[in-house]
């Protein structure tokens, strides 16, 4: 070997190595729910919290060290990391180019991040216990509730055993009833009188089938007066209950639809009537569960949740965080807690109202029909990103969380989610972009005049999201709002309540900063489980140069508290959709819709006899379709 031919071999591993930063010389930080935070942190000694690598890693590159050369490689060890606050990834943890910062599992090994905590000491219930259904009676088991801090833990979701225990209420007991009627001057509803009494009437809570959406009301009052009883409720939903026009309870007067708006109660001891349904009574700190056959309490691991968010990553727009990856991480165990404090009246896709009303004479500079106003929230999510850019997800899993999985709010750019599975979800799997908020009107166009706070050049592919939205049905699989340049493709989407994919928001015909977004290849059925207005793939507002093509879209459920029973679609393009191209998806039914659309749509060739080529093609590539076996 020549010295000439070394020395080019040399350079040419030298630029490889910089190519393909962590595959060098990264310096590792090994971390295990067995470790300490006094050991070093290498595989032989690891650290014991993330909290504490970070922080080494932080001072790694603080200091220049010769080791963080080609990047920082947090390395979790299997187990279960109980999270007491979020873990908050600042401009400090920012890696480069050649030298990201990674967090990633260890080969073969599967960490949680969890924000739950452990339900133990649990005993079969002795003797009568009061307002539990006879039918319950020497069933049910028993445990104090957790008390972090001190407290009392509220918490509005449980797992036994990796699985999903539902809270006490009149879902499971046959076919819903329906509202007789609304007062909105009084703020009261009528419904048929129930079969029980409750001896805790203001713990409970009142979910309505509202359209495209469902309300959580906390119930104040509920007077029965023969075959009927007048139910009140608390501030501030009842405000916003009975003011925002859209969506509201359907009440057909004419009788030509499919009968009012359904509803069933949650959340008291007297609803607790069938296995896997469980109570917490804050009050005397005791939490109630009516084991599923096969569930052993004094053996089963039973976990409820104590934060809503596990991980912030954030920065400003002057100094954002950059080139982090999480990779192999499963994210778990997250709480909502607003429904159980405020209630909770959505506007659409889960963005809940913290006021809106009815204009009396419509119109706004933007839309001069206008005659509705909306300020929303936001739900929190398990992971959230903002100011911040090429943050990647690999191979992850968010599963087991209460409102939305994974949240990119502002300021986000050439970032990527690929590979990873969202499922057991009580809101939103994925979510991106400006919907508003309390200083910006849901309706009004979003074009910021400093580019940097969109949501731009953003890429979600071959991910599984599944059993989303099983909380908050008005939620949807992946759901992108005000932004653009943003990729979907070859994700599987599947077993929601509501849409599948929705990119778009504000309901307005002016242009604004979404553009140039692509919704491509993507395989989404078993979606409309109780919900309708609802599509597929739904659009809103003017969004040019967007293309929705070669996606598989089919198994659309029949929504069983639907007021208008056949308002569903494969491909919907709601109000002022706008230079938006549709072409070549496959549909098992010719059956889309336009809502009072904007110019420069173009549809060509969708439905039930676009090639097989193409609905083959649609949802997980080959590299990536171990995920539908795990």
């Amino acid at each position: 070997m020549t010295a000439a031919f070394k020395k080019a071999l040399c350079a040419c591993l030298f630029m490889m190595a910089i190519s393909f930063g962590v595959d060098g010389v990264a310096a590792e930080i090994w971390v295990s729910p067995d470790g300490s935070d006094r050991n070093p942190g290498t595989r032989v000694q690891p650290m014991a919290s993330v909290l504490m690598a970070q922080r080494k890693a932080r001072n790694l590159r603080r200091l220049n060290d010769p080791s963080v050369r080609d990047g920082v490689r947090i390395i979790l060890r299997d187990g279960v990391y109980e999270l007491v606050e979020p873990l908050r990834f600042r401009p400090e943890d920012s890696g480069t180019q050649a030298g990201p910062t990674l967090v990633i599992a260890a080969p073969g090994e599967h960490p949680v991040l969890s924000g739950g905590v452990t339900l133990q000491g649990w005993k079969k219930a002795a003797g009568e216990i009061p307002g539990l259904p006879q039918t319950a009676q020497g069933k049910v088991w028993v445990t104090e509730a957790p008390r972090p801090g001190g407290r009392g833990l509220e918490f509005r979701q449980m797992w036994v055993n990796g699985k999903k225990a539902a809270r006490a209420s009149t879902l499971g007991d046959g076919a819903l009833p329906r509202i007789l009627s609304v007062d909105k001057q009084k703020q009261e509803m009528w419904i048929p009188a129930l079969p029980q009494t409750f001896k805790d009437v203001g713990a409970l809570e009142f979910v309505i089938h509202q359209w495209w959406a469902i309300a959580i009301l906390r119930v104040k009052s509920l007077d029965v007066e023969g075959d009927k009883a007048r139910v009140t409720f608390w501030q501030p939903e009842s405000r916003i209950e009975f003011e925002h026009p859209w969506p509201a309870p359907f009440i057909d007067e004419k009788k030509d639809k499919n009968g009012n708006s359904a509803f069933y109660l949650s959340n008291a001891i007297e609803l607790l009537n069938q296995p896997g349904e469980w109570y917490e009574d804050l009050d005397a700190s005791k939490v109630y569960y009516w084991p599923r056959p096969g569930e052993d309490l004094s053996q089963a691991k039973v976990v409820v949740p104590m934060l809503e968010t596990l991980v912030r990553v954030e920065g400003t727009l002057d100094e954002p965080v950059a080139h982090l990856r999480f990779e192999g991480i499963r994210f778990a165990h997250t709480s909502w807690l607003r429904p159980s404090r405020a209630g909770h009246v959505p506007l659409q896709a889960g963005m809940y109202i913290l006021d809106a009303y009815k204009l009396l004479q419509p119109g706004t500079p933007d839309k001069s029909y206008l005659e509705n106003q909306a300020w929303i929230g936001r739900q929190p999510a398990s992971v959230t990103v903002a100011c911040a850019n090429h943050i990647q997800f690999e191979r992850c899993r968010f599963e087991h969380l209460a409102a939305t999985g994974l949240d990119f709010v502002r300021g986000t750019h050439h970032d990527q989610v690929q590979g990873c599975t969202f499922r057991d979800i009580g809101g939103t799997g994925l979510q991106m972009g400006f919907f508003g908020d309390a200083a910006f009107e849901a309706h009004l166009p979003y074009d910021p005049s400093d580019e940097r706070e969109v949501c731009r050049f953003e890429r979600i592919a071959n991910n599984l999201l599944t059993d989303c939205t099983n909380e908050d049905w008005g939620c949807v699989g992946i759901s992108v709002g005000y932004a653009r340049d943003v990729t979907i493709e070859h994700n599987e989407i599947s077993h929601l309540n509501y849409s599948g994919i929705a990119i778009g928001w504000g309901w307005t015909r002016t242009i604004s900063c979404m553009r140039n977004n692509k919704v491509v290849a993507n395989h989404i059925h078993h979606f409309a489980k109780n919900m309708y207005d609802v599509g597929g793939i739904y659009t809103l507002s003017p969004q040019p140069h967007t293309e929705i093509s070669g996606n598989s879209i089919h198994d659309l459920a029949k929504a069983p508290y639907a007021h208008d029973p056949t308002h569903y679609q494969y491909i919907y393009l709601d109000e002022n959709s706008s230079y938006i191209r549709v072409l070549n998806n496959w549909t098992e039914a010719d059956k889309f819709f336009s809502n009072t659309p904007g110019p420069g749509n173009e549809w060509k060739n969708n439905g039930p006899d676009v090639s097989e080529e193409v609905k083959n093609q649609a949802g997980l590539e080959p590299a990536y379709r171990d995920l539908l076996e795990l």
